[in-house]
């Protein structure tokens, strides 16, 4: 029997940490997620996603909403195949009873993408949100370990910083940021990030000395380090590399290029 659940107001208070505890406290090996978001959903959307599920055999499910707008649906026992037949049934379904809505839809299976932490579910919900396709979006390993990832930003520019971590945090990673070498040391051995987005010139401690200063900071696992920096000298790039460095960005540069560098520094 299916078995749904709307938000109680404990629950929406941390919508995010309920699933996560949801899915790992299943007794099933896997476990389909997936969220819905609609700009112009009605106000009984809840109702007739549910309705929907209910139609399907031997579909074991819970539904919650939360003030955002946003619809999660949780099915143990479906695996990544399963959840996306289910995701294309629902859509098509919900666009058959009302014309005009225009659901956006991302899901995935865990554990075979991954683990359901917090952050990984928070991503999903926001890419839903944020899609600008009608596509459904398969929620990538790669994405889900990208969640799971920590990025300092460091830059004397605050509309630098600004842009890195919007643009950061749309691709799923979580962020911190800090504007010179001195307060980015002191974060690197609180937050221990998986990595150091930096500039070269700083306040404080800056440069190869800075760089030096990172790789051999006592913490448990030292961070990956790309270099964003308006120095372009040979000389400096190569000391940089010889460092250990993962990468070495100037500006300007191509968002785009970044994303890209980046991931490969994660894979």
């Amino acid at each position: 029997m299916p078995n749904t659940a709307t938000l109680q107001t404990g629950i929406q208070e941390n919508l995010y940490q309920h699933i996560e505890d949801w899915v790992k406290a299943a007794k099933q090996k896997v476990c389909g997620v997936l969220f819905l978001y609609s700009a112009n959903g009605p106000a009984h959307l809840e109702a007739q996603v549910r309705g929907i599920l209910e139609s399907q055999p031997d579909l074991s499910f819970e539904v919650w909403n939360n003030e955002e707008g946003i619809l999660a649906a949780i099915m143990p026992g479906l695996t990544l195949d399963a959840v996306h037949f289910e995701g294309l049934l629902l859509k098509q379904r919900l666009q058959e009873t009302l014309p005009d809505l225009d659901p956006r839809i991302t899901l995935a299976s865990f554990p075979e993408q991954g683990e359901p932490t917090e952050s990984v579910l928070k991503q999903m919900a926001e890419s839903a949100k944020r899609s600008v396709t009608g596509d459904i979006h398969i929620f990538s390993k790669e994405e889900v370990k990208a969640a799971r990832s920590r990025i300092l930003i460091v830059d004397n520019d605050a509309t630098i910083r600004e842009f890195l971590q919007i643009r950061l945090q749309m691709q799923g990673y979580e962020t911190y940021e800090a504007e010179d070498g001195l307060s980015a040391l002191e974060m690197i051995e609180k937050l221990k990030p998986d990595m150091v987005l930096t500039e070269l010139n700083l306040y404080g401690i800056d440069g190869l000395p800075y760089i030096n200063h990172i790789q051999n900071m006592n913490v448990s696992k030292s961070p990956k380090i790309v270099v964003l920096t308006e120095q372009k000298v040979e000389q400096t790039i190569s000391q940089c590399f010889q460092s250990g460095v993962e990468d070495y960005i100037t500006k300007p540069f191509s968002p785009v290029e970044l994303d890209a560098r980046i991931r490969r520094c994660f894979n």
